[in-house]
């Protein structure tokens, strides 16, 4: 993996993690919070758009289907916490 593609997975990782932070729970999670919860995010967001048959290109498709991947996952975490 080239630089570039490392340094463009962290920028979208850290967008949609801010962004599900933002959406979810009124506030991020510091800068690695979002870069871990925003990646994590761009994989099950791809995952859950493959299984729609949706495709999402570019820098802002990309930041969607990773905000709606995190947002997914911060769902499921806050129903773990409560049990």
């Amino acid at each position: 993996m080239q630089i570039e593609s490392i340094l463009m997975v962290l920028i979208i990782g850290a967008l949609a993690g801010w962004l599900a932070g933002k959406l979810f729970k009124g506030r991020g999670f510091g800068i690695a919070g979002n870069i871990v919860v925003g990646i994590i995010g761009a994989v099950i967001g791809g995952f859950l758009f493959g299984l729609l048959g949706v495709t999402a290109g570019g820098f802002i498709g990309s930041v969607v289907m990773a905000t709606i991947g995190a947002l997914v996952l911060l769902f499921i975490v806050s129903l773990i916490k409560k049990m």
